[in-house]
């Protein structure tokens, strides 16, 4: 650093930086505002991330190299490392386990990062993050698991009441300087710009043609972690129906153990949805070409969000205050019944129920008309 970019006296002074969020889906998109605010702050900084091998894709594209120079394939971060937690879980015990995780955590600890920060607020990741090697691992003084404290040189004391605001807190916490977090999460068209993710031509290719015969679609997302947020297949094959009506074929995105739930959804809509199941890097390409978007609290959802995709948000037991769609055009309908509840039950929560689908077809009918197709970027721009 010189120049301008010196921190002020006492400051800080990072020449590399490791993120470590493992996952899952939506909070690594919920950790890229923050990301974005450390790049900001460190511009001449080696940015690493460490992340499950299952979502590396949000960072870069699967066949472009992990580190280097960035480019559209690799936008935001200048290293990838990447644990593969399912391999672990399934043998912990096992040679070749210990094997792979001496490998990569021997890789990661060759960068010798100037300091680690700790998004995520496990054990497990804290764990990591002291394992990486590097003199100085932030977190939060108050994480997901108090146990994870054990591990950090650096407890940070953050706010905020959504997932997104308080990873941008951490991050604001160690940064030199203020950084405008407001630019970066405002739903300005520079912002837009700025929360990039990896381009993949052959998946934008494979999008392009699935959508040919499509000049608008909303995507319709049935699935969710876990049953109590899951509003049921058949209603939303119904709205599927409806917004044919008016002119707007859906999508049923679906991911690995959800095919029955969108042939359901395929079958209620009479013709109206079609299913489609996509790749990491797909998904980003057909996020970005959306009208619309319709789901529960899921990863997909957050994608949607971060690419400014208006949203129909239909919430059950969390809290849409800590995990709704943020920083874009979005109606979110929850029944003043439902309570907060993160206990992973099969059966649909009663509020969840309670939500019809006319209100579902109202809300999506009042953001369509207030987001006309010549006010939405092509994709790529």
């Amino acid at each position: 650093m010189t120049g301008s970019d010196l921190p002020p006296p006492g400051a800080p002074r990072f020449d590399s930086l490791l993120i470590v969020r493992l996952g899952a889906f939506g909070d690594i998109i919920h950790t890229l505002p923050a990301a974005v605010a450390l790049r900001q702050a460190f511009p001449r900084a080696t940015l690493g991330w460490l992340v499950d091998e299952r979502w590396a894709e949000l960072l870069c594209t699967l066949r472009y190299p992990r580190s280097g120079q960035r480019s559209p394939q690799r936008p935001l971060v200048d290293r990838v490392h990447s644990v593969n937690l399912a391999e672990w879980r399934r043998a912990p015990l096992s040679f070749n386990t210990w094997q792979q995780v001496a490998a990569e955590l021997s890789q990661l600890r060759g960068i010798q990062y100037d300091a680690v920060i700790d998004f995520q607020g496990a054990v497990r990741s804290a764990l990591l993050a002291r394992w990486s090697g590097a003199p100085i691992v932030y977190g939060s003084a108050q994480p997901r698991e108090n146990a994870a404290t054990m591990f950090y040189t650096r407890q940070l004391l953050t706010n905020g009441t959504h997932v997104v605001e308080q990873a941008l807190a951490l991050a604001r916490a160690i940064v030199p300087t203020p950084v405008d977090t407001a630019a970066i999460i405002s739903t300005s068209p520079v912002a837009e710009a700025r929360l990039e993710f990896p381009e993949d031509p052959d998946a934008e290719s494979k999008v392009a043609a699935l959508t040919a015969d499509l000049q608008d679609f909303a995507i319709l997302n049935p699935g969710a972690g876990w049953g109590a947020k899951m509003w049921p297949a058949d209603r939303y094959g119904q709205v599927a129906k409806k917004l044919a009506e008016n002119g707007l074929r859906s999508l049923v995105n679906y991911g690995p153990g959800e095919e029955q739930l969108a042939v359901a959804v395929e079958t209620a809509s009479e013709g109206a949805a079609r299913k489609v199941s996509c790749s990491v890097s797909e998904l980003i390409a057909l996020t970005r070409r959306a009208r619309l978007f319709i789901g529960g609290d899921t990863g997909p959802m957050h994608l949607a969000a971060a690419l400014r995709i208006p949203i129909v948000a239909i919430f059950g037991p969390t809290n849409p205050a800590r995990n709704g769609p943020f920083a874009t055009q979005s109606i979110v309908l929850r029944n003043a019944s439902s309570r907060t509840d993160h206990t992973r039950r099969r059966a649909p929560d009663q509020g969840l129920l309670e939500i019809t689908v006319g209100e579902v077809v109202t809300a999506a009918c009042k953001l369509l008309q207030s987001h006309s197709p010549e006010h939405r970027p092509e994709s790529g721009e």
